[in-house]
């Protein structure tokens, strides 16, 4: 199947930095890129964006944030977390109904509906952050549009969040096919015609998976733009309810060309992204050492 301008994202398997999300982007502005969409969730206080002297572009209400982060962990800071928590679950399955709903009047559309799951992400994933209230520095903006694939890390549940804000529009999913059970949130991932994947066979789907985006850049030829999420593994912790207030950065790193890539060096195109990944990542964060059998000194 070529893929053109619909887009890409899943999660792989590489320890440590535990996976990918990959998507593919049309070039088109989000939705939450509005200003008047944007502003209503503004929180002022606790975004941040980085420019670029040569390209950039500006972003409506991401604002610089100064504070210092301090790892509470007193009873009244947890409650805090839990009631955010609390709040964001309802907040979400409010928005998941009001789209499972309209999601069902576009059931003749597919296309449509994929476009919808994205806006459904936009709109979702940006008012949980803005609950959450975390500091948010977006660094690299001027590659956000590009028609490219776009790959990231994923180490807590805040990059899902992140990735459901900042994911193109015309974006489809890939996710393990027991999401249909959780929920409302796995209905509407069905009708926003998104794909899932049988994982019943673990180490099979971590392998193909772990080179997906290497066939999807043979395959379209587009630049594969790597996502570097950083500070969201201390934010929320694995096994943990409690959200810290804990800054974090979305880095678009500069866009990889892939004109001139062949099928038989798809372990060295996987190693080089593996390597970006632990040159930015901090140390809490890097990825385990990938052994692919053209690179066996990795």
């Amino acid at each position: 199947m070529k893929i053109d301008c619909l887009s890409l994202f899943w999660y792989c398997g590489i320890k440590a930095m535990n996976n990918y999300t990959m998507m593919e982007g049309c070039g088109g502005r989000s939705f939450l890129r509005n200003p008047r969409v944007e502003n209503f969730f503004e929180r002022r206080d606790n975004f941040k964006v980085e420019k670029s002297e040569v390209h950039s572009k500006e972003a409506v209400g991401l604002k610089t944030n100064n504070m210092a982060y301090f790892d509470n962990d007193s009873w009244v800071a947890a409650a805090i977390s839990y009631l955010r928590i609390i709040v964001c679950f309802l907040s979400m399955m409010v928005t998941t109904f009001v789209w499972a709903v309209l999601m069902v009047f576009l059931l003749p559309w597919p296309y449509l509906r994929v476009k919808q799951g994205n806006v459904y992400g936009h709109v979702t994933g940006r008012m949980l952050m803005w609950i959450l209230g975390n500091p948010i520095t977006i660094e690299g903006i001027e590659y956000s549009n590009l028609k490219a694939i776009y790959i990231c890390n994923h180490a807590s549940p805040l990059d899902i969040f992140l990735i459901m804000w900042l994911t193109p529009t015309g974006t489809v999913g890939i996710a393990k096919k027991e999401i249909i059970w959780y929920p409302l949130f796995g209905q509407l991932y069905v009708l926003a015609n998104h794909l899932r994947i049988d994982r019943s066979n673990p180490s099979a789907a971590i392998e193909s998976m772990k080179k997906g985006f290497v066939h999807m850049a043979l395959q379209s030829k587009r630049a594969i733009v790597p996502i570097v999420l950083t500070g969201t593994h201390n934010a929320w912790r694995k096994d943990s309810l409690h959200v810290r207030p804990a800054p974090l950065t979305v880095k678009y790193l500069p866009p990889i060309s892939t004109d001139n890539w062949t099928e038989d060096k798809i372990d060295e195109y996987v190693n080089m992204v593996h390597n970006l990944y632990v040159e930015h990542l901090p140390d809490t964060q890097k990825p385990l050492m990938l052994e692919c059998k053209d690179h066996s000194e990795h």
